[in-house]
């Protein structure tokens, strides 16, 4: 059957309109699994990521706040990068506090001499030269120290507090020097921060009240502490020699690491990850957190071998002095306030570099559906599930201004065992689940970073 011209026309028109018209969007999945499966299996490829924590950390050992050895590590990360050819490579002030553990010792004196092995904690003050010897008193809680306190005066109040969990047992870390000083003890002394121990004490963080005498404040190993408090239960006299010459000296500079790639499209706006640079004076902080900062630069090395480059940013930074004083953090906000809207995300790993089981995120609710979409694409390797509530001490300020934040979850069953020890060294961490954490960072990232529309704060 002929058609008429005008017919012809009309069919023609509404042809062009079709073909003029916008495709409809494609969704997060369709548009970018296909991506994410090439970047997971580049990540798996070989064990770099775990090469370079072990001769980052073997070659600098410790990098303490204030400490040469982390400079020196700050120096290398920043010529490696050059040469991996990220752009904007450099290092961002920071002023640090610098704590110096120097010499100390602990030694039990009765019922028998045994050594008892002991590390101070961050920020303490040391005992006089000759040391500090008396009779220890064993409790169990800060509720038994303030119904024993008359027992106190003139002794070493040891908590022992068996490990509950770190944000529960820490808080004896933390606050035991300034319950056991207004009791009247001349220091105190806690029961490692850790579920396990192989007689290996722990250090980190504790602080003073300033209406409070500051004593000496350190921690000794599970097993000594049980031995003392079975000892004085059995109504034996435990008497302690307890000798440490830590001081705080003036503060020291510093710096945060970083180095991107550069957004193709919208350069300004950024997702920012990474970890911290520094760690305690003991061990080589392997797993706290060199492993964290090496697996989100790798997560960097990974996408520019496969030659991608996002619409936005992504910036990878070693923060600063995260163990004792949280001043890279700070700082970071400090220097970037005035871009902090264009943050559309931070990421931080900080839980060890152990076999990946997704992420923790806070922000809105359309931005938490984003990320559990992109979530999906790293079933693969079960590192997709995506919880609410998370973020990181490093992105904290930034979190607190509107950026979004997540934190990597990992395995941590083994954390807390070698967390600020001797023990903290390249060889608790496996090859594999390195490389899973690099593949699990990369894909969020990236994917973020280029999708077409901006990941929505809260309330924006």
């Amino acid at each position: 059957m002929s058609r008429s011209p005008l017919a012809v026309r009309a069919t023609l028109a509404a042809c062009a309109l079709l073909l003029a018209a916008p495709l409809p969007a494609q969704s997060i999945s369709a548009r970018y699994r296909g991506v994410a499966d090439r970047i997971i299996t580049e990540s798996l490829r070989d064990s770099a990521a775990w090469q370079r924590v072990a001769q980052l950390t073997e070659t600098f050992g410790s990098r303490f706040s204030g400490s040469q050895s982390l400079e020196q590590a700050i120096d290398w990360i920043i010529a490696r990068m050059k040469e991996d050819g990220l752009d904007n490579v450099r290092g961002e002030p920071v002023m640090v506090p610098r704590w110096v553990r120097g010499a100390e010792s602990a030694e039990m004196l009765l019922p028998r001499r045994a050594p008892l092995p002991m590390l101070g904690l961050g920020g303490s003050v040391g005992t006089p030269a000759s040391g500090i010897t008396a009779e220890v008193m064993v409790v169990t809680s800060f509720a038994d120290l303030e119904a024993r306190a008359s027992e106190a005066a003139g002794k070493i109040v040891l908590f022992n507090v068996p490990f509950t969990s770190y944000g529960e047992t820490v808080a004896y870390r933390g606050n035991g020097a300034v319950a056991a000083a207004k009791a009247g003890a001349l220091a105190s002394l806690i029961r490692s921060v850790t579920p396990y121990s192989q007689r290996t004490p722990h250090t980190g963080g504790m602080r003073y009240d300033s209406t409070v005498r500051r004593i000496p404040h350190a921690a000794i190993t599970p097993e000594d502490a049980d031995m003392i408090a079975r000892m004085r239960a059995r109504g034996e006299k435990v008497v302690v020699r307890l000798t440490m010459s830590a001081q705080t000296l003036a503060d020291a500079p510093s710096r945060n690491v970083m180095g991107e790639i550069r957004g193709s499209e919208f350069p300004d706006e950024v997702i920012v990850m990474g970890g911290h640079i520094d760690s305690w004076d003991v061990g080589r902080g392997a797993m706290d957190d060199a492993g964290g900062v090496v697996a989100a630069w790798e997560a960097l090395r990974v996408l520019k071998r496969l030659g991608l480059t996002p619409k936005r940013t992504i910036r990878v930074v070693g923060w600063t002095n995260e163990e004792n004083g949280m001043r890279g953090g700070n700082a970071y906000r400090d220097a970037h306030k005035g871009e902090l809207d264009n943050h559309l995300l931070a990421i931080e790993s900080d839980a060890g570099v152990f076999k990946p089981q997704g992420f923790g995120f806070t922000g809105s609710d359309d931005a938490f559906a984003k990320v559990s979409e992109i979530g999906t694409f790293l079933q693969r390797i079960g590192a997709g599930k995506i919880t609410k509530g998370g973020g990181g001490a490093d992105i904290g300020p930034i979190m607190a201004l509107g950026v979004p934040g997540m934190g990597l979850n990992v395995d941590e069953s083994r954390y807390f065992w070698y967390h600020h020890t001797d023990a903290d060294t390249v060889d608790k961490l496996d090859p594999h689940e390195v490389a899973m954490c690099v593949a699990t960072m990369a894909v969020m990232a990236y994917v973020v970073a280029d999708m077409p529309e901006r990941l929505r704060p809260a309330g924006r």
